[in-house]
């Protein structure tokens, strides 16, 4: 992050990053009934519901697969998730494993997409709901949609904003499960793939008079 920031936005973005920790570590309790209350992190929000929480980064390990087992699930949903799901893994739930991606897939598959939408100056910034199969952003489409990108937008806006929309488009995708309603599509092409940017890609997206924060 340090060598992607730079000096000044790895300040910033430490600074914020601490605040949201601290304040995740508050306990909310959720009125019955009312709005809900303001949470800074999914654990914390998971925790005022009573969820049970799971935190394993060895996500393909026999330990985490026998305990997620347990759970008879239905659906698996992968959110930024790094690590690539092997079938063991994607199999268990009875739906199904899908995952979010911020691009219009097959173009942009890999790492970081919406900074490689505007670096490549793109007028649109896409999302996509696919099937996880074997391969790396290559499973079964069930929706695709597209935002404008705003002239000067950082990319620290485009992720928050196109993450909001992808929020609301997966409310409609588990509604859709519900239902018994869900369709896919094959993904057509070979599209495109982009790994983590490298700090000679900042520098240049930053020539280009882009923002990342």
């Amino acid at each position: 992050m340090y060598q992607f920031y730079g000096v000044y936005d790895f300040v910033r973005m430490g600074l914020r990053y601490a605040f949201i920790k601290w304040m995740g570590r508050k306990k909310i309790l959720m009125p019955d009934p009312g709005p809900i209350p303001k949470t800074y992190t999914v654990k914390q929000l998971m925790l005022a519901y009573g969820l049970n929480i799971i935190e394993n980064s060895e996500l393909n390990s026999n330990i985490f697969l026998n305990d997620v087992k347990h759970y008879d699930p239905d659906l698996f949903i992968s959110v930024a998730c790094p690590i690539v799901f092997k079938e063991d893994l994607i199999m268990i739930p009875k739906l199904g494993s899908i995952n979010v991606h911020n691009a219009l897939l097959p173009r942009y598959r890999g790492m970081l997409p919406s900074f490689w939408q505007l670096y490549c100056g793109e007028r649109e910034a896409g999302i996509t709901i696919h099937k996880i199969d074997k391969g790396i952003d290559t499973g079964d489409v069930i929706v695709q949609h597209s935002v404008p990108i705003y002239p000067q937008e950082s990319l620290d806006h485009l992720i928050t904003r196109t993450k909001k929309e992808s929020a609301r488009l997966m409310v409609r995708v588990i509604d859709s499960f519900r239902r018994g309603e869900v369709q896919y599509t094959k993904m057509k092409g070979n599209g495109s793939y982009y790994s983590f940017p490298s700090r000679e890609d900042v520098k240049a997206f930053k020539r280009m008079g882009k923002r990342l924060l």
